[in-house]
């Protein structure tokens, strides 16, 4: 029999297959095939096998894999074996994404890479200010006061330090330990290449050895002990990476010295020194692991720096607020604020929720959320947002979206997502390193080998140093690097000018979109119609009857254009009248009945589903209207036309420039649009549009996308993500023109929080500067092993005489990593505009 599995947790082909091999183990299995891309295993067995079967087998393996019955997807588990922490929001991942999007609720080291999880910074929403005691540091309080204990006035309580900052301090007092003991050890080993040696004179050779043994314990079993403890786990899990070759390279240079210190009798002539002494090598190995706590140290540091952007999103978060209770202001704690609280926000002051103006006007600085530097005027009814700082004008706001629903929060989260997640061309990463612990052991031995045989005398020295060389100076781990790192500052950074990813692989994406359709009403207008004028088509009604018709037939209506009428009504105390049987036709318009009176409001589709003759001087009259850009609705009442409502919206002043700029970057620029053709044609004619279709529906975008796509295009759409949900959706990159809250659509891959097509620029800009990073790190890591290998190999020595020292292959090694991500680091100073 045969049974479908999901699994989860497989990130690569390494990983499929150390799945595939552990189930194959489990007895009565006859057949295991794993599938990375489905994430699922198909099992054939002799009988039927309890699931929990499978799932201790996975349990005891210790690679973090779980498997349950295709349909059901669990939350992976959270690792145990770690103390929590006290700090921190308790959410870490692998910063090379050996699992993807798979998080832990404690710090420790990934199953899979053996690298320091990190701490993700999501609290967007400060924590409260505490009060102690300084004299009883138990006594914990929410304000100001005094001790109850002792009396003594309450001090503030200094923030705890995070995971991050907690695991770079706990690296840099390991670091120093293991300077202050492998100093002494190089200085006697380097001592022998002075002439008459002044240390020799003190002790031979064979007690300075002991010396060096009795300084390397603190170093090898206290201060880089942690990278034995990782390769003696990757081997464990076959999980095969840095920490692999670093562990046996080093493990083998202090073996052997150890054993040469204890049976120096057992080696050959080859491997002593004239004292009769065994060369050990406590110097090589000591150097090589602090030189790898320094790549550590630092690369822990350079980790620090490539979540800036959520960090500096995080401080614009305010901890504390003005609330208006009875009248009076009373100060609060953000964590106390509740939907409908009606808060006061001074001058200068960060806007602590998001809500809506409700007294006063101001001009508000949205820079940091948008990324557009030019403050924006708000007024009575205009939302604001979180973390955007107030002008020089105090004003009453109404909270609607607190905590995690603010705007601030919802971004701090995207990017956080984003970051987390895997990018396509992260799997030819995925693909070398399935095969490059192996190759690399592989090498080494071959090149121990080789110099033993074909070697200068010393022989075996000579293979024992080059051997260990070659597996130090290998690094997977610059290769895991090389697209997360860029992926995190990309992400970052687009969230700092208003563009949210939603995760790597739309960032990768945009780099190769062609074409981009774009929708007509806030893509390309404002979206904020306005009533232009009324025309009457005959005597039967004045142009006020009319207007009380179409007033109240839109007062049902949530379309934008309906309620630009409605506001007009107002304006011009129009009494709206009771309707009944509302209907809204989509993409067509609406009806419904007023007294006796069966009223029609829209296109000429509604027009003619509803059997109304339109006259060709009435199409005419219309066609004049649309060719000035307006969007018409014919009115209809007991099956006669008699009139129409004309509605204009005004075009951005940033669509013309952020268009050519587009389409300057050999993207085809197509509008597809609900409104009329003639319409449609002037906006097109006007913004010069590679092409337009008017009067769609909105499966007709999703037609014409699929229609684009079978031709070859890479589509983007971008649209306001209501009537346009389908066709982003079906778009190989959706783009969603958020405005202000309406960020999580959840069928766009990138959302542009300001809802401007500039933003677009933007997206592109930040994709190619993405992409052309990530390709640079690869090409380095690629390029410093395929050439750092056979150098420490000693293929320059027949011709130079060069061999490299694994000393030196080690501090190469640490600062490939640390090289890459200075480089994706760059991409924090790159202007996307």
């Amino acid at each position: 029999m045969k049974h479908t599995y999901h699994i989860h947790g497989m990130s690569c082909n390494g990983c499929r297959n150390h799945v595939q091999e552990t189930l194959s183990k489990v007895d009565g299995v006859t057949g295991v095939e794993v599938s990375l891309e489905k994430a699922e295993a198909s099992i054939e067995m002799k009988e039927h096998i309890p699931i929990e079967t499978f799932e201790e087998a996975l349990k005891n393996d210790g690679g973090g894999y779980t498997i349950h019955a295709r349909g059901h997807h669990h939350h992976p588990p959270k690792r145990e074996e770690k103390k929590t922490v006290s700090n921190g929001n308790g959410t870490f991942y692998c910063p090379m994404r050996c699992e993807g999007d798979k998080t832990y609720d404690e710090p420790g080291d990934c199953p899979v890479c053996g690298m320091d999880l990190v701490e993700e910074q999501n609290t967007a929403t400060s924590s409260k200010q505490q009060w102690t005691c300084p004299m009883h540091p138990e006594v914990v309080e929410d304000g100001p006061g005094s001790c109850p204990i002792c009396g003594m006035d309450l001090v503030p309580m200094k923030p705890e330090a995070s995971a991050e900052e907690k695991t770079y301090k706990k690296l840099l007092k390991k670091f120093w330990i293991a300077v202050g003991f492998t100093l002494p050890i190089f200085l006697i080993a380097m001592s022998e290449m002075i002439p008459n040696n002044p240390l020799y004179k003190l002790m031979t050779p064979r007690y300075w050895n002991w010396v060096q043994f009795g300084l390397s314990i603190p170093v090898v079993f206290y201060a880089t002990w942690m990278f034995f403890e990782r390769a003696y786990r990757s081997i464990k899990t076959w999980n095969l990476n840095m920490f692999t070759l670093i562990g046996i390279g080093a493990g083998v240079a202090f073996v052997f010295s150890i054993l040469g210190l204890l049976f120096p009798g057992f080696f050959p002539d080859q491997f002593k020194t004239e004292s009769g002494a065994v060369h050990v090598y406590f110097e090589a190995a000591t150097v090589i692991l602090t030189l790898v706590l320094l790549g550590q140290l630092l690369e822990a540091r350079a980790h620090s720096k490539t979540n800036n952007a959520v960090k500096e999103l995080l401080k614009l978060a305010p901890n504390k607020a003005v609330k208006i209770v009875d009248g009076e202001e009373v100060e609060v704690s953000i964590d106390d604020i509740e939907k409908g609280d009606i808060l006061r926000v001074k001058p200068g002051e960060k806007i602590p929720v998001d809500g809506i103006i409700t007294e006063g006007e101001t001009s508000v600085d949205e820079s940091m959320i948008t990324g557009e530097p030019i403050p924006v005027e708000k007024g009575v009814d205009d939302k604001v947002s979180s973390g955007t700082i107030n002008g020089n004008q105090s004003f009453l706001m109404k909270a609607e979206k607190v905590g995690s629903d603010t705007l601030l929060s919802q971004i701090i989260d995207m990017v956080n997502q984003a970051s987390r997640s895997r990018a396509p061309i992260q799997n030819l990463a995925d693909k070398v390193s399935a095969y490059f612990v192996p190759t690399v052991v592989i090498i080494s031995i071959i090149t121990f080998a080789v110099w033993a045989i074909w070697g200068p005398q010393p022989a075996y020295v000579y293979a024992l140093i080059n051997a260990i060389a070659v597996l130090i100076i290998a690094c997977p781990c610059a290769l895991g690097l090389a697209t997360p790192m860029s992926v995190m500052v990309g992400v970052g950074k687009g969230a700092q000018n208003g563009v949210l990813i939603k995760n790597a692989e739309a960032l990768e994406k945009m780099a190769d979109v062609d074409t981009l359709i774009i929708d007509k009403t806030g893509t390309i207008t404002e979206g904020k119609p306005t009533f232009d004028h009324l025309e009457a088509f005959s005597d039967d009604y004045s142009d006020r009857d009319l207007l009380q018709y179409v007033v109240s037939v839109n007062a049902n209506s949530e379309h934008p254009l309906a309620q630009a009428t409605v506001n007009y009504g107002k304006e011009k105390d129009v009494k709206t009248l009771k309707m009944e049987s509302f209907n809204a036709v989509t993409g067509m318009g609406v009806e419904g009945k007023i007294k006796d009176a069966k009223i029609h409001l829209g296109n000429l589709k509604l027009m003619e589903k509803a059997e109304v003759e339109i006259s060709e001087d009435m199409k005419e009259k219309v066609k004049k209207a649309q060719e000035k850009g307006k969007t018409v609705s014919y009115l209809a009442i007991n099956g006669k036309c008699h009139g129409y409502v004309a509605i204009g919206d005004k075009i951005k002043e940033t669509s013309a420039k952020a268009i050519k700029a587009i389409q300057e970057k050999g993207i085809s620029v197509i509008m597809l649009t609900g409104d009329n053709a003639n319409t449609a044609k002037a906006v097109a004619s006007e913004l010069h549009l590679d092409d337009f279709k008017a009067e769609t529906l909105p499966e007709d975008k999703m037609k014409e996308v699929e229609r684009l796509q079978n031709e070859g295009k890479v589509v983007a759409m971008a649209g306001d993500g209501i009537n346009d949900a389908p066709a982003l959706a079906k778009s190989d990159l959706g783009i969603a023109m958020g405005t202000g809250t309406d960020v999580a659509i959840e069928s766009a891959m990138i959302t542009l929080v300001k809802g401007d097509l500039h933003g677009i620029v933007k997206a592109r800009n930040l994709s190619e500067a993405v992409m052309k990073n990530i390709k640079q790190n690869l090409f380095f890591a690629l390029i410093y092993n395929t050439v750092g290998v056979p150098v420490a190999a000693g293929v320059l020595y027949p011709f130079f005489g060069i061999l490299l020292s694994p000393m030196i292959a080690a501090l190469a090694m640490s600062f490939s990593s640390v090289s890459v991500i200075a480089n994706a680091l760059r991409l924090r100073t790159k202007s996307i505009d």
